[in-house]
């Protein structure tokens, strides 16, 4: 079953009045469970595609179905809160609010969906367990290492229990050993519970894990493979 599908999705951009197409007509979906990969050169499209399926933009035409909703069809404040309940996001820069600590970061998601206060605490324990790092559940960002505030951007995108997760970009920042660690959680998320996670990277280490690799040229799909991860 299709959880993503991105129809004829196309991207025009302008800078100074020159128009610069980011995508051209791609297509394809993603089914529950999926471990998947877009790849390709610095401004292949990656991010673009990446922003277009989490309704973070809009496309200059075609179209986004996520579970049966297209995202054309929602207004605005329709789609914050079609985000916010059904799509998790893990970017390269982590994202942490730097005031908050590690559980509070999780709890946030949950804070905006009006989630009784021993709910929120009892599902971001539990997240920060998943990914190792219980005994730093009270520590603000700064007191934790990349590694340590990607995992918990990991952990805060599986709060809302989302029907998949983005991540762009989500190993750039980290070395060798935090990256593989990041890596080895999130495809245990995917095995023991079938989270879908779809990655924009360049990191060979992403691509060696995935399942399947989407690979863009010039804002088009130019193959779209499986393999085993």
């Amino acid at each position: 079953m299709s959880v993503i599908t991105a129809e004829k999705l196309s991207k025009e951009y302008h800078e100074f009045e020159v128009p610069v197409r980011a995508l051209r007509n791609v297509s394809f979906s993603v089914e529950e469970g999926e471990f998947t990969a877009i790849v390709g050169p610095s401004g292949s499209g990656k991010s673009t595609l990446l922003h277009m399926l989490g309704g973070l933009d809009r496309p200059s035409n075609g179209s986004v179905t996520v579970g049966g909703v297209n995202l054309n069809s929602l207004s605005p404040g329709g789609l914050i809160d079609f985000r916010l309940f059904n799509i998790g996001f893990v970017f390269q820069a982590y994202n942490l609010i730097p005031v908050l600590t590690a559980r509070e970061n999780v709890e946030f998601v949950m804070l905006l969906q009006k989630r009784s206060a021993q709910e929120r605490r009892s599902r971001a324990q539990e997240l920060l367990d998943m990914v190792g790092l219980s005994k730093r559940a009270d520590h603000r960002p700064m007191q934790l290492s990349g590694g340590e505030q990607q995992r918990v951007a990991v952990a805060r995108a599986l709060a809302s229990r989302p029907k998949f997760v983005l991540a762009d970009e989500p190993t750039a920042n980290l070395d060798s050993h935090s990256a593989e660690n990041l890596l080895t959680i999130m495809a245990d998320l995917n095995s023991k519970f079938g989270t879908v996670f779809l990655f924009s990277t360049h990191d060979e280490r992403v691509i060696r894990r995935a399942r399947r690799v989407i690979t863009l040229h010039d804002g088009e799909v130019e193959s779209d493979k499986k393999q085993n991860g």
